[in-house]
C-alpha cells in the first residue's frame, strides 16, 4: 500500500471563503513542441430534482478533445463547481496518458430560490454535502448524470459516460470533499476514486462518525486521496486538521488504498490546487486494473472468508419471511406473496416445501427438529414426522426463540396486537405461557439466546438498542439491560434491527438497515457487513452452519463464513470470555 504523502509546497493562507471555486486559472505548462489539446467547458443549469425539490444549480461539463463517443468515457464529478484548475490539469494528464480520457462534471450545491424579493434563498450546501446517507449520490446517479448525457459537446459529439465505479472519480473541497467521500462510500459501484481536500469530517451533520464506521465496516473497493493543512479550521464543529488525519489512520487500519498530502496551510484551496495533478495521477494509476478492497480489521478477518461476498440465492420465491434452520442445515421460510413455503437444502438449492402447510408468521427449530410456529395467534409444534400439536392458545408471536430444553420465548409489539398473551412471554415445555416483560415502549424485532443459553437478547426495532436478560433456571428473566448499541443510518432515527442470530463464539449478528452488524458478547459492534439492501432477516445454515443467509427486500443472499452458527437444537456451549 502506498502511504507516502505527495511532496508539494504548502504555503497556504487562511481566508474566510470555505469553498473556493476556481473558474479561470492557468494550467500546468505544456511543451511547445507537443502542446496538450484544450478540452471544451460548457455551462448548464439544472432545476428538475425530485430528490432535492425546488433546488436550482449550475454545472459545467468538460469534454477532452481525445474523447470518442463510440466508447463511453471515464468520468470525474466535483462539488462546488470547477476547482483545482481541473480542466487544465485534465488536458495535460490525458495528453500524457497519465489518466484515461475523462469527462468532467463540475456541479454547484442546490439552492431553493426565495418566494419574494425581501426573503432569503434556502441554501442546500450543508444539507446536501455534510449529511451522511445516499441522497446526494442518488441525485447524481438518477438525475444529474442522466441530464449530462442529454447534452453534446460544442462540436456535436454525444456525451456517454461509463457506469463502472472503476471508471469514475469524485472530489471536492471542504464540505464538497466529505460529500465526495460519502457518495463513494454509499455507492462504490458507481465511484471508486476519491479526491478530498480540507475535508469536513467533523460534527456538523455526523461526518465525525466516519473514522469509526470505516474501521468497523467491511472494506469497499475505494482508492482515497486526502489533503489538508495544519492551519485548517478548529471551530464549533471540530478540528478539521485532526479529523483528516483520523480519517487517514482509519483507512489505513481497514486496509484501504489511501494516500495523502499534509501541509501547513489553512481552509482554502491553494495547496489542493498545487497537488491536484499528482493526486489524480495516483488515483488513476494502473487503470483499468480494478481497485481492490482491503482485508479489514482483525475482528472482521476472524469471521469472513477472504474473497467471499454475498451471492444471490436463485429460486421461484417472491419474498422470504421467518428464516429458520433445522439440524441438517436446511433453511425453511415463508413466501408471504405467494402464501407458500420453501426450503433451501444444505447445498443451497431452493425447493418447494408444500408438504408443510403451516401458514406461520414466525418459526424456530428446537430439539429433535421439532418446529415451533406462530399460527393464527397460537403456538403450534410440528414434529419431523409431520404431526402437529397446539401447545398454547392466545399467544401472539412476531418472533420466537427455542431453548434446548424445549422452552419457548415469544415477542410481539403489545400495542398493535390483538387480545391475548402479548409482550415478551415464556412458554415452558409443560405449562402455560407467562408474560416476562411488557413491550409498551419497545418494538420487538428479533429474539435469540446466547450460546450457553444463559442470556436472552431482544432487539428494539424502534431504537439502536438490543436488550439483554439473564435466563433463570425456571425460564424467568432478570437483570434487563439496554446492552448492545447499534449504528443507525443517517436517514433514520433507529438502526432498523429486524432479526438476531448468534455464533458458537458468542457473537450476536443483527440484521439492520446498514447491513449485518456483528457484536461481541460485551455489547459492542465490532464489524458491519454491508448487504445488497437493508437486511430484514438472517440465519446460519449449511452442512457446517457456516453459511450466513440474509434477506434484503424480496431477495435472499448467502455467503460463506469462518464462524459457525448455533441454534436451539444444539447443546449449550460456553464461549470464551470477551476481551474487555
Amino acid at each position: 500500500m502506498r502511504r507516502s504523502p505527495v511532496l508539494a509546497s504548502a504555503w497556504c493562507f487562511l481566508f474566510a471563503a470555505p469553498c473556493p471555486t476556481l473558474l479561470a486559472a492557468d494550467g500546468p505548462a505544456s511543451s511547445a513542441a507537443d502542446p496538450a489539446p484544450k478540452g471544451d467547458v460548457t455551462k448548464y443549469s439544472f432545476s428538475a430534482s425530485k430528490i432535492f425539490p425546488g433546488t436550482v444549480r449550475d454545472y459545467w461539463i468538460y469534454v477532452p478533445k481525445q474523447y470518442d463517443p463510440a466508447r463511453p468515457a471515464c468520468a470525474h464529478v466535483n462539488q462546488d463547481g470547477v476547482q483545482f484548475k481541473a480542466p487544465e490539469v485534465f488536458d495535460q494528464l490525458i495528453h500524457k496518458r497519465e489518466m484515461p480520457v475523462t469527462i468532467g462534471v463540475f456541479v454547484t450545491p442546490g439552492r431553493v430560490p426565495a418566494p419574494r424579493p425581501d426573503a432569503l434563498d434556502r441554501f442546500n450546501r450543508s444539507f446536501e454535502y455534510d449529511g451522511l446517507g445516499d441522497e446526494y449520490v442518488r441525485f447524481l446517479l438518477e438525475e444529474l448524470l442522466p441530464d449530462v448525457e442529454t447534452k453534446t459537446a460544442p462540436d456535436g459529439r454525444a456525451i456517454r459516460l461509463s457506469k463502472s465505479g472503476n471508471d469514475r472519480s469524485i472530489g471536492g473541497s471542504s464540505s464538497g470533499a466529505i460529500c465526495a467521500f460519502t457518495a463513494a462510500w454509499e455507492r462504490p459501484d458507481a465511484f471508486g476514486r476519491v479526491f478530498s481536500a480540507i475535508g469536513t469530517y467533523v460534527g456538523l451533520r455526523g461526518g465525525n462518525e466516519y473514522p469509526t464506521l470505516i474501521r468497523k465496516t467491511e472494506p469497499k473497493p475505494l482508492r482515497v486521496f486526502l489533503e489538508d493543512g495544519s492551519g485548517d479550521q478548529n471551530i464549533y464543529g471540530g478540528d478539521w486538521w485532526m479529523a483528516n488525519q483520523e480519517m487517514e489512520r482509519a483507512l489505513v487500519f481497514a486496509g484501504y488504498e489511501v494516500n495523502h498530502a499534509w501541509g501547513d496551510g489553512g481552509h482554502n484551496g491553494k495547496h489542493a490546487t498545487e497537488i491536484f495533478a499528482d493526486a489524480m495521477r495516483w488515483l488513476w494509476k494502473d487503470w483499468p486494473a480494478p481497485i481492490k478492497a482491503g482485508a479489514g480489521s482483525p475482528q472482521l478477518q476472524d469471521i469472513v472468508v477472504a474473497g467471499e461476498g454475498w451471492k444471490r440465492v436463485e429460486g421461484t420465491y417472491q419474498s422470504a419471511w421467518a428464516l429458520a434452520a433445522n439440524s441438517k442445515g436446511e433453511v425453511f421460510f415463508r413466501d408471504l406473496k405467494q402464501k407458500v413455503n420453501f426450503k433451501i437444502s444444505a447445498d443451497g438449492l431452493v425447493v418447494d416445501d408444500s408438504a408443510n402447510p403451516l401458514g406461520f408468521h414466525a418459526q424456530a427449530y428446537g430439539p429433535g427438529d421439532v418446529v415451533v410456529a406462530s399460527v393464527h395467534h397460537s403456538l403450534v409444534t410440528r414434529a419431523a414426522d409431520g404431526k402437529e400439536k397446539t401447545v398454547a392458545d392466545d399467544v401472539n408471536a412476531d418472533h420466537l426463540a427455542v431453548l434446548r430444553g424445549g422452552g419457548i420465548y415469544t415477542a410481539n409489539f403489545e400495542l398493535q396486537a390483538p387480545p391475548g398473551m402479548n409482550g415478551l412471554c415464556y412458554c415452558p415445555p409443560l405449562g402455560m405461557p407467562t408474560q416476562m416483560d411488557s413491550m409498551n415502549s419497545i418494538c420487538p424485532a428479533g429474539v435469540a439466546c446466547s450460546p450457553d443459553q444463559s442470556l436472552l437478547y431482544l432487539a428494539d426495532g424502534g431504537s439502536h438498542w438490543v436488550y439483554s436478560y439473564q435466563i433463570q433456571p425456571d425460564g424467568s428473566l432478570k437483570h434487563k439491560q439496554r446492552y448492545y448499541r447499534l449504528h443507525s443510518p443517517d436517514s433514520a432515527d433507529h438502526a432498523g434491527a429486524s432479526a438476531l442470530r448468534v455464533d458458537r463464539d458468542g457473537r450476536l449478528y443483527v440484521a439492520t438497515a446498514m447491513g449485518v452488524q456483528v457484536c461481541d458478547q460485551a455489547g459492542r459492534v465490532n464489524c458491519i457487513l454491508p448487504t445488497p439492501g437493508p437486511a430484514t432477516g438472517l440465519e446460519f445454515a449449511g452442512a457446517e452452519f457456516d453459511t450466513l443467509y440474509v434477506v434484503c427486500g424480496d431477495r435472499l443472499y448467502q455467503r460463506k463464513m469462518k464462524v459457525h452458527g448455533i441454534h436451539g437444537f444444539d447443546p449449550p456451549h460456553k464461549p470464551e470470555k470477551p476481551k474487555l
